[in-house]
């Protein structure tokens, strides 16, 4: 006897583990699921409910080809800091197409405060350092001092300090808090012939007095009354304050730590960076640094500024990054960098390095955004509109079950089977992928996810027409299964890669809603394969072992008779005639 060939005992012989397989991948993303706390999809905002605002980007005057991909970006990572800082958690800030953002904030924000946030174009400024201590709770943990002045090499560097604590401890009273602040904003960035004294000097005066200038006296009760450490003052702070006008700022330094700052009028824009970069430097032991070109005009006013404060002690010989109201920098300098560019060193890893260049890069970002839509969606609606489509699908699938189970009887428990591996697959990634990869559940998705079912059940026609096709040759149930297979593989490959081509190409060509629809279509096809492979055919090669298939009962949807199979002709010998072997 011949021995059967290993492709065919291989598809025949191993059934079992192919279903283990897919059972313990089943059994493991169910599992991470838990271990994850997302249990069940993120809805999007139609769903949940909130507000929904399209920015268009617009090229600034005399900007061309200043809407690329880099740019966008880069706007998306400042939006996200805005909706952040408005306590939004569950915030979603995306490119649509080539020149719109939108920003999806979920309900329970200020919908007018987050247009206002969102809709601006984003100011950086670099202004002086007056005075700095830690903030609020981080207080009971003073900072370290800033290090002395650092050696600038010729080509212009500015190295990063420490967050400098002023004289003012958490414990000193209000008064010396006040002495400080006054005689900072007194002070002239320029050193005295002395080289200048710093806010701890001049708290320590015992000359020094309070201001009686109604601006100033505002400025130091703002700063005396600034907790960094809260979200919403953090959020607040600086608001109304034009570019040149002192003001007060919160920032994070290296230890984690809030810091409050009193800042100079700005000295340079944002707008005088013509380019920030994150470079590794491979020949020194500075790591990983942020590179500054500035313009022109830019580098004539950084030169200025920095030759001022480079004469300073600490902390008046640091510079402020200030990004929409937030210090992100504060380096210090011992010269003047009058080459027009610079360095920004310290212990940055590549992605502070390459943060710090993105917030650098968008203070001079030639683009401007104007509110294309507004959409307000609430989630009484979008509950509304989810339960009406939960139902249709319900109707839908019950209509497919009902067909399967009148038409193919015992093979529908297979297709049944399959679906409900289908949904448990397609459910349980939904709910990874909301955490992975922000993906949102929202009703076109929903929609994407109910023409799947007919995609799903036609896989299994497709699979059961074949072995019909089969057995109607008069072929027994197990070779019937085995030689229809490798015909419907063709078939269903085929029919899904059709169906992910057109998910795929709506997924590319249309922008907002739609493509969840597309996402969720593309996502349950390729779980239709590998359903069709890993469950349903090792499943159908296995039960074509049992009497009840095999065997062709009544009920299991393969009775040769229903099938209209003719049982074969048999051949029979007619008698021959006895032939008399007598001569006549």
């Amino acid at each position: 006897m011949a021995a059967p060939k290993k492709g065919r005992q291989g598809t025949q012989g191993r059934p079992g583990r192919t279903l283990a397989l897919i059972l313990i991948a089943i059994v493991a993303l169910t599992g991470g699921m838990f271990a994850s706390g997302h249990t069940t999809p993120r809805l999007g905002i139609d769903l949940a409910g909130g507000t929904s605002i399209t920015l268009q980007a617009k090229n600034e005057p005399g900007q061309k080809n200043a809407i690329n991909k880099t740019n966008m970006d880069t706007a998306v990572d400042i939006m996200n800091r805005r909706v952040n800082g408005l306590g939004v958690s569950e915030a979603e800030v995306q490119t649509q197409g080539d020149s719109n953002i939108i920003v999806n904030i979920p309900k329970g924000t200020n919908s007018e405060q987050a247009r206002e946030q969102v809709g601006t174009t984003a100011k950086l400024y670099f202004r002086p350092v007056l005075v700095t201590e830690v903030s609020g709770a981080d207080a009971a943990t003073p900072s370290p001092s800033a290090s002395g002045s650092s050696s600038a090499s010729p080509s212009a560097s500015a190295e990063e300090s420490e967050k400098a604590t002023s004289s003012s401890s958490p414990s000193a009273s209000a008064t010396s808090q006040g002495r400080a602040v006054t005689d900072a904003l007194k002070a002239d960035p320029t050193p005295s012939a002395s080289g200048g004294s710093s806010s701890a000097d001049a708290s320590a005066s015992p000359s020094a007095s309070a201001s009686t200038d109604p601006a100033t006296a505002k400025l130091q009760a703002q700063y005396t009354a600034l907790d960094c450490s809260k979200k919403t003052v953090r959020a607040k702070a600086g608001d109304g304050v034009k570019a040149g006008d002192p003001t007060v700022a919160c920032g994070q330094n290296s230890q984690g730590q809030w810091q409050k700052y009193i800042l100079g009028p700005a000295e340079v824009e944002g707008t005088d960076v013509d380019k920030a970069s994150a470079v590794f430097d491979t020949q020194g032991a500075a790591g990983w640094k942020v590179t500054m070109d500035f313009t022109g005009k830019g580098g004539k006013k950084f030169a200025s500024i920095t030759g001022k404060l480079a004469q300073n002690q600490s902390p008046q010989n640091q510079f402020a990054i200030v990004l929409d109201g937030e210090v992100v920098s504060d380096p210090y300098v011992s010269q003047a960098l009058t080459g027009g560019t610079a360095e920004i060193s310290g212990s940055f890893d590549q992605q502070e390095a390459q943060d710090l260049a993105n917030m650098l890069s968008y203070g001079a970002l030639p683009l401007t955004f104007t509110e294309a839509s507004v959409t307000t969606v609430t989630a009484a609606l979008g509950g509304e509109q989810l339960e009406a489509g939960l139902i249709a699908g319900a109707i839908g699938l019950a209509l497919v079950i009902i067909y399967l189970v009148l038409y193919y009887r015992g093979l529908s428990l297979i297709a049944i089977a399959s679906l409900l591996v289908s949904a448990v697959m397609t459910y349980v990634i939904m709910a990874l992928l909301g955490p992975t990869i922000g993906f949102a559940l929202n009703l076109p998705a929903v929609c994407g996810a109910i023409v799947a079912i007919g995609i799903t059940a036609d896989s299994f026609i497709v699979f059961f027409e074949r072995i019909r096709d089969e057995i109607r040759e008069g072929r027994s149930m197990r070779p019937a299964v085995e030689r229809a297979w490798p015909r419907a593989r063709r078939t269903i490959l085929v029919s899904d890669f059709v169906s992910f081509l057109a998910a795929a190409v709506l997924f590319v060509v249309t922008v907002g809603k739609v493509q969840g629809f597309a996402f969720t279509l593309g996502l349950t096809t390729l779980l239709d394969v590998v359903v069709v492979f890993f469950f349903t055919k090792p499943l159908m090669t296995i039960l074509a072992r049992r009497k009840f298939f095999a065997e062709g009962h009544s009920w299991s949807g393969l009775d040769p008779k229903r099938l209209g199979v003719q049982p074969p002709l048999r051949r029979t010998r007619r008698a021959s005639a006895p032939v008399d072997t007598k001569e006549a």
